[in-house]
């Protein structure tokens, strides 16, 4: 997607997580994040734009501060931080220089595709918390596969024991059309990563939605759930997909 698609869908996730916001329990846990509950989310979520939208206007690296409380109503503060995170992308030139913490170019187009995936999964999440049905567009759970495994996992091991590959590994949407090959590492620990064509061939092929390979790889729903299949060397595969991935 173009930086201009990404904000579009952005505007569209961000005004979806405040509208969970305004009408949900904020006291209801968060599945598969820990002890917090959909309040700490919010607060999360805001911080997370506050603390992008410092790199986008200033093009460094700012300090991540997450303990910002609102001083607010929740609904009103967390669009307060959305908005201000659009108009901070609106205003930008995608590829102007600007930090970042994974292996992608350092530019400013970076953070228009990080801030969707980052709103995208956690409504998901907040939707979780307050009960009600949320289903990630397959195009924009494609796209988030592929900011895993090409800006994610090149420097995964910053964050963890990187994920064990021991064949080569295809990774396919049923739904989207896309593939990735994953290759043993080399001397560097990491796994290697390209994209590939669907009727590719490999030792493991793991094959389903876009949406479950994405959350799977963000570890929202595990292998069970997923609803990806695997041929091949299943073990390999069970291995490599148990990750992690991502800080």
């Amino acid at each position: 997607m173009t930086p201009d698609e990404y904000l579009a869908r952005l505007r569209e996730l961000t005004a979806g997580f405040a509208q969970v916001v305004r009408t949900g329990d904020h006291a209801a846990p968060v599945p598969c994040c820990g002890d917090w509950l959909l309040r700490d989310l919010v607060v999360h979520l805001g911080n997370v734009h506050r603390w992008a939208a410092g790199i986008v206007r200033t093009g460094d690296r700012v300090p991540q501060i997450a303990e910002v409380e609102p001083d607010a109503d929740l609904a009103a503060w967390y669009g307060d931080c959305a908005d201000g995170l659009i108009e901070a992308l609106r205003e930008a030139s995608p590829d102007d220089d600007a930090w970042n913490f994974t292996a992608a170019a350092k530019t400013k187009a970076f953070w228009f595709r990080r801030q969707v995936h980052e709103t995208a999964v956690h409504l998901l999440d907040a939707h979780r918390a307050a009960g009600t049905e949320y289903t990630l567009d397959p195009a924009i759970a494609a796209d988030g596969v592929d900011e895993v495994l090409f800006a994610m996992l090149p420097n995964v091991k910053r964050w963890h024991i990187p994920p064990m590959v021991t064949v080569p590994l295809l990774l396919k949407t049923s739904d989207t059309g896309h593939a990735w090959l994953i290759t043993p590492p080399g001397e560097d620990g990491i796994p290697g990563s390209r994209r590939a064509e669907p009727a590719e061939t490999a030792e493991a092929v793991v094959e389903g939605p876009a949406e479950g390979l994405d959350l799977l790889l963000w570890q929202r729903v595990g292998l069970a759930g997923s609803g990806l299949g695997i041929t091949g060397d299943i073990a390999a595969a069970e291995t490599f997909l148990a990750g992690p991935f991502t800080p």
